[in-house]
């Protein structure tokens, strides 16, 4: 049954209940300008309720019992005005009916020297609205008709004080060059401003309306109001940033990362970035740059559950590397760096359920070993929005913030020297090694026992549990679903290592350029040089850490490897990394590179030599030789002994002392000979075949 202030609807029109007396209920009709309360019985309302012709409605003026009115302001002092005329009527139930209401608005009349239509008018007002004193503030929101058009004869807006001219009035010609230009110069990512679009729009004007003087063209401020009143403020937003930018720092924030989640490894974040600081080589003799650092990171719990700080650039290698890690026991790396842990101190060991990551880190076929031999579902984010991976994005800020404040050689933004600065990379003092230590102690630190204020705890979470990312952890694996799954550490990383085609030869497979054998290689025959067609498409795993060996994989889609080790052609790289070999097989093609240019020109003037000899040889060759064709076969064994006798007598003036010179004793083997003519054993070593 209808109460106190409900609003009952009958047909078309909505009845405020004002009093209620036994079987009595007085209402009033709340859209009628010239509505006085009403009585209507019990019974009636009841008979319309069977009929289904009344029925309670949304009050449409429950909004001003919200409204907070502030102390001195206009609004306020209205309110209190008009409330204080019509408070005295108010108390007095003869207000509601029609015989008592006369005289006693007549008295208060008398009594304020108030008009009985105004306080009619503050009555009905009061009644209408819900009967509170809100009810009486004035529609100061209905004023002006803000965002609505003005359609007037005469020019609008303020007369013009100190600019010369009367201006013009904005007609529907005006606001379709208005839209044109703003369309074209201003609502996109240009970064045009307002005064440069009415720059564009004059031009447009002036074309049209060369009879219209200079100084009564409309003006940037009637463009900027056609603007705002036009377009809404979500779309001025969005249309003038850049798509992309809108979408990752702009767009209102609608969802949660944990919300996608179910559980602990239920979706890991992988980034990359270079960290902040200029570090020094291991002897401490030279700056080698700012390292990269991966970071891996389980969305539920904010835990950090690997990570990877090297000099390699971003790429696939190094994120396998960081996952690598995230998914193996930590103990040992901890270890190595003298940090002893426990393993419930870094519990993240297993194989998540989803990784997101960048498209160009783990997007090709190299990352479908992980897929297919584990089940992870590998999600990549849209171009250019890291926004999509946020926990892992902010948490390369709050890794860097533990050792800025102290480090040297930290990145300060600019290297712009001022006078007496200077240059914050020469302060470099951390190696590779102490940077790593600092940050696996900042890991732990924060996986431990940083509190997260910001986080969204679930409705199930105790209120007692100190929100760190290990007691979200522990308590997601003991009352969520774990999605963490145990496998072999070795195939793990072999299934984690890159992949690279290799080929088969008679020195062995080849990878890289390096050749490699195996007991199990050798026992396939696929070496033998027999002439049969080699096998093809294999592909070869690879630590880049370390080039004396690959896993080859004899079968497409078979997980079994045959572990292959260098031969002795390629020993050159035994004991180095991948990429200490890559770099040193570069080293020698730009060797082979210079050296090929230098043959180049060598080998042209070589070809030239030859063909310009042979050219002045056929100048000074005789057309027909003195004898016969015949005499002239039978005679080269005599010509040739000729011609070799000359030789000797030639080589000989060539070996006589120079006379000026001091003569060197001679000690002769087998005495001294005759003459300067070769001994006669020559003859037969030497002998012709002719």
């Amino acid at each position: 049954m209808l109460r106190i202030n409900d609003v009952a609807q009958v047909g078309e029109e909505r009845y405020r209940v004002l009093t209620i007396s036994g079987s009595f209920f007085t209402w009033i009709n709340i859209d009628s300008a010239k509505a006085f309360p009403e009585m209507v019985t019990l019974a009636n309302i009841e008979q319309w309720a069977f009929d289904e012709s009344l029925k309670r409605v949304e009050d449409p003026f429950s909004y001003l019992a919200s409204i907070v009115v502030q102390q001195g302001t206009k609004a306020q002092k209205i309110r209190d005005n008009r409330y204080q005329l019509i408070a005295p009527l108010l108390v007095n139930e003869d207000i509601y009916y029609r015989n008592g209401r006369g005289p006693l608005v007549q008295t208060r009349s008398e009594q304020t020297s108030t008009p009985r239509k105004t306080l009619y008018r503050h009555l009905r007002q009061y009644w209408q609205r819900g009967s509170i004193p809100n009810a009486l503030l004035p529609d100061y929101s209905k004023s002006g008709a803000k965002g609505q058009k003005k359609n007037s004869s005469k020019k609008l807006g303020r007369p013009r004080k100190t600019s010369p001219g009367t201006g013009t009035t904005v007609d529907s010609a005006i606001e379709r060059m208005f839209r044109i230009v703003i369309d074209r110069h201003y609502v996109n990512d240009k970064g045009h401003t307002m005064p440069y679009v009415h720059r564009r729009f004059t031009d447009m004007f002036e074309t049209a309306n060369p009879e219209v003087r200079q100084e009564d063209y409309p003006t940037v401020v009637q463009l900027r109001y056609f603007y705002e009143r036009e377009y809404k403020k979500a779309d001025r937003i969005r249309l003038r940033a850049n798509r992309i930018s809108y979408q990752k720092d702009i767009r209102p924030l609608t969802g949660t990362a944990t919300a996608g989640v179910l559980g602990p490894g239920s979706r890991y974040e992988i980034d990359a970035t270079i960290a902040d600081i200029y570090l020094l080589s291991a002897d401490r003799q030279s700056v080698i740059g700012r390292p990269t650092l991966y970071v891996v990171v389980d969305v539920f719990s904010r835990m950090v559950a690997g990570f990877y700080v090297g000099l390699e650039n971003p790429s696939y290698v190094t994120a396998m590397s960081a996952l690598t890690t995230s998914m193996s026991d930590k103990t040992p790396l901890c270890g190595r760096y003298g940090l002893e842990i426990i393993a419930d101190q870094w519990p993240t060991v297993g194989i998540p359920d989803a990784i997101l990551a960048d498209r160009g880190e783990l997007l090709g076929h190299q990352i479908e070993s992980l897929e297919k031999a584990f089940g992870v579902r590998i999600e990549n984010t849209p171009p250019y929005r890291g926004d999509a991976k946020g926990i892992v994005e902010r948490y390369f800020r709050t890794l860097q913030a533990e050792f800025k404040p102290f480090a040297p050689g930290v990145v300060t933004g600019t290297r712009v020297r001022k006078r007496g600065g200077k240059d914050y990379r020469l302060d470099a003092t951390l190696t590779l090694d102490d940077f790593t230590r600092i940050m696996l102690a900042s890991i732990l630190h924060r996986n431990q026992y940083a509190v997260l204020p910001k986080y969204d705890r679930d409705a199930d979470m105790p209120n007692d549990m100190a929100l760190t990312p290990l007691n979200i952890w522990n308590w997601g694996i003991q009352n969520r679903t774990g999605r963490l799954r145990t496998a072999s550490e070795e195939a793990l990383r072999i299934a984690l290592l890159p992949r690279q085609k290799a080929y088969l030869s008679d020195l062995g497979v080849s990878c890289f350029g390096a050749y490699y054998t195996s007991k199990e290689l050798l026992a396939s025959g696929w070496l033998h040089r027999n002439g049969e067609r080699r096998v093809t498409n294999l592909y070869a795993a690879y630590d880049p850490a370390v080039a004396d060996n690959i896993y080859l994989f004899p079968e497409d889609g078979s997980s079994e490897y045959w572990v292959c080790s260098l031969t002795d052609r390629s020993r050159q790289y035994r004991d180095k990394s991948m990429w200490e070999l890559w770099a040193s097989q570069e080293q020698q093609r730009q060797a082979a590179s210079t050296a090929k240019v230098a043959e180049t020109t060598s080998k042209r003037n070589l070809e030239n030599l030859i063909s310009q000899t042979i050219k002045d040889a056929e100048r000074s060759r005789p057309t027909v030789f003195k004898q016969s064709k015949a005499e002239t076969v039978r005679g080269i064994r005599d010509s040739r002994k000729q011609e070799r006798d000359a030789q000797r007598i030639e080589q000989t003036k060539a070996r006589q002392p120079d006379k000026t010179k001091p003569k060197s004793e001679v000690t002769y083997l087998q005495g001294k000979p005759d003459d300067g003519a070769f001994p006669d054993f020559i003859d037969e070593l030497f002998g012709d075949d002719e």
